[in-house]
């Protein structure tokens, strides 16, 4: 009797019983057996390295049992390649995902973001357990942990139930969470003991299973923790949920900086939650200026092309530099014994670019309302601010850099002599530095009073030098109709409204959420023109950071919109006390 002929290559590299252990997602390998009824010739593999350790994990689903099996045993592989060609090949498709994924995608930290899951090392996915403080903070949270899986305590379900009622931020953000879960839960051929797919109601990029705890959980927490408390009940379903899937990594997250250390101290993972975050670094924020590096002119000397239109010179340059540059972003070049160049990109077509040379408002006679530039990103602000084609602009610097006076003496001017607006709109987010005073008698702008310090401060100035010599009735008439068109407005009753030819001035926009940003930027209608200023270093909002301020959200989601632009004021010019001082203190 003949012997069966040798398995293949791919039967060498691959047991029979692993096509058992294929993820639920994973096809079904549909390929006849051989029966083992006569002895087979061994394989000859001594030329196939083996694969690296811990690559060959297997995924698992969170009810399922951990079997020990050794690495070889994974799913079969999609090709007949070697071992080393797709050893070789997963690690480049894990290292394009770990480059193109951005914080604004990923709700963890960097370094988890290195180790992404499921598709990338072929490990069952992670198990999170989120705290109501995260459901609160942002509702659509569930949908933002990609193809991982997630897990609700039953004290967290409580603690909604008790933020629920009111009007306030975090009432309005628990009644919807709680809308999200009934969708969920109401989803048909759901059963919450094997867990609800989070692609049900419409969230494609949420591949997980929302898995309530539907049954009680031993832990084993110090007896020294209060057992009623509900942060320590959510640590207890953390360490029994590690317990009972130890093949799985269970991780909490919470916004509560004192409940990640305590669960850090109990040996549990524990993870700050980062969606809401545009930017990891304050330092990569969109600075609105390029410096053109010193040998620009010649490199592009060939290939430049310059031509005249009114006062202002246009040039197209080409090369590498225009990779950098966006639209409405503003280059400089300077450099000793050559000529200055300040210009705006206006175009960007494939590889080449058009830069617009800037009007000089350092000079007296371009004066806005009696005020100059005194440095080079003043000089830019001017130009964004007096431009009738760029409708949102955002101003970002340390105290001093001239913010305020600017966007006033802009606005007025374009209110008053251009008749560009009909008049200036300010508001202000109403967030106190120390204890409140408590309730403000009066108007809503008698209200505001107090908050709009900025506003009076420089109108007196505006107004002093705009009088001249006219005395003090026409200095008393000057600050008479400059007031006139000046409308102080609170944020609360922004909701419904819309803007027609209005100049709106936000000020301190460093201390709103995204959210509120959008809700004030939308209100813009025909003709109308929206200035945000803010000092990122000065946030008082006890909830937000640099990377999570809604003027940090505005910046880098408007970088490049032909009718927004950026400038990020670097010099103070207050006072050399107020200069030293933001520097040292």
């Amino acid at each position: 009797m003949p012997l069966p002929p040798a398995p293949s290559k791919r039967a060498a590299l691959l047991a029979p019983d692993a096509y058992s252990l294929r993820a639920a997602d994973e096809p079904a390998d549909t390929t006849p057996q051989r029966e083992p009824s006569v002895p087979t010739t061994p394989p000859i593999t001594a030329d196939v390295a083996p694969p690296a350790r811990g690559t060959g994990r297997k995924r698992k689903s969170p009810t399922q049992p951990t079997n020990d099996r050794p690495a070889v045993s994974h799913a079969p592989p999609a090709s007949v390649d070697s071992p080393e060609q797709n050893l070789q090949a997963r690690r480049q498709s894990t290292a394009t995902s770990n480059v193109e994924r951005t914080s604004a995608v990923s709700p963890v930290t960097s370094n988890r973001r290195r180790h992404s899951g499921k598709a990338t090392h072929g490990g069952p996915a992670r198990l999170f357990v989120l705290d109501t403080n995260v459901l609160l903070h942002d509702p659509m949270s569930l949908f933002r942990f990609e193809e991982h899986d997630i897990f609700l305590p039953m004290i967290v379900l409580e603690e909604l139930d008790g933020h629920k009622k009111g009007m306030t931020e975090v009432a309005r953000n628990g009644r919807q969470t709680s809308r999200t879960l009934d969708a969920l839960v109401a989803q048909q051929g759901g059963d919450m003991t094997k867990g609800l797919k989070l692609s049900a109601t419409g969230h494609q990029s949420a591949r997980g299973l929302l898995f309530f705890q539907t049954e009680p959980l031993d832990n084993a927490l110090p007896s020294s923790l209060p057992q009623g408390k509900a942060d320590n009940q959510i640590l207890g379903v953390v360490h029994a949920l590690r317990e009972r899937h130890p093949q799985r990594e269970v991780i909490l997250v919470s916004k509560d900086i004192n409940m990640r250390v305590k669960a850090r101290a109990l040996g549990l993972a524990a993870e700050d939650y980062q969606n809401d975050k545009t930017l990891d670094d304050g330092e990569l924020l969109y600075a609105g200026a390029l410096a053109l590096p010193q040998d620009f002119w010649t490199r592009q000397s060939k290939t430049i092309e310059s031509w005249q239109s009114g006062s202002h010179t246009f040039y197209r340059v080409s090369g590498p530099s225009v990779g950098q540059f966006y639209i409405n972003q503003f280059v400089y070049f300077e450099a000793p014994g050559e000529p200055s160049l300040y210009a705006r990109v206006t175009e960007i077509r494939d590889k080449t670019a058009v830069l617009k040379t800037l009007k000089d408002y350092t000079h007296l006679k371009n004066a806005v309302w009696g005020v100059t530039s005194r440095n080079r990103e003043q000089n830019f602000a001017l130009n964004l601010l007096m431009d009738p084609e760029i409708d949102f602009v955002t101003l970002a610097g340390t105290a001093g850099t001239g913010k305020t006076l600017m966007a006033l003496a802009s606005g007025l001017t374009q209110v008053l002599d251009d008749r560009r607006y009909t008049e200036i709109i300010m508001t202000r987010a109403t967030v106190s530095v120390g204890e409140d005073i408590g309730f403000l008698p009066g108007t809503e702008e008698e209200k505001m009073g107090p908050w709009m310090g900025a506003l009076d401060d420089n109108l007196e100035f505006l107004a002093k030098g705009d009088g001249g010599n006219a005395g003090e009735w026409g200095r008393a008439a000057t600050n008479e109709l400059i007031r006139s068109r000046i409308k102080v407005k609170s944020m609360n009753f922004m909701r419904g409204r819309t803007f027609m030819n209005k100049y709106v001035i936000i000020d301190e926009a460093q201390n709103l959420t995204p959210k509120q940003m959008k809700t004030l930027i939308t209100r813009a209608g025909p003709g109308t023109k929206i200035i945000c200023m803010g000092n990122l270093a000065q946030i008082d909002t006890p909830y937000l950071t640099e990377g999570s301020s809604g003027l940090t959200f505005a910046v880098d989601r408007f970088k490049g919109w032909p009718h927004g632009g950026h400038i990020t004021l670097a010099r103070g010019e207050r006072s050399r006390l107020a200069d030293f001082a933001s520097e040292v203190l």
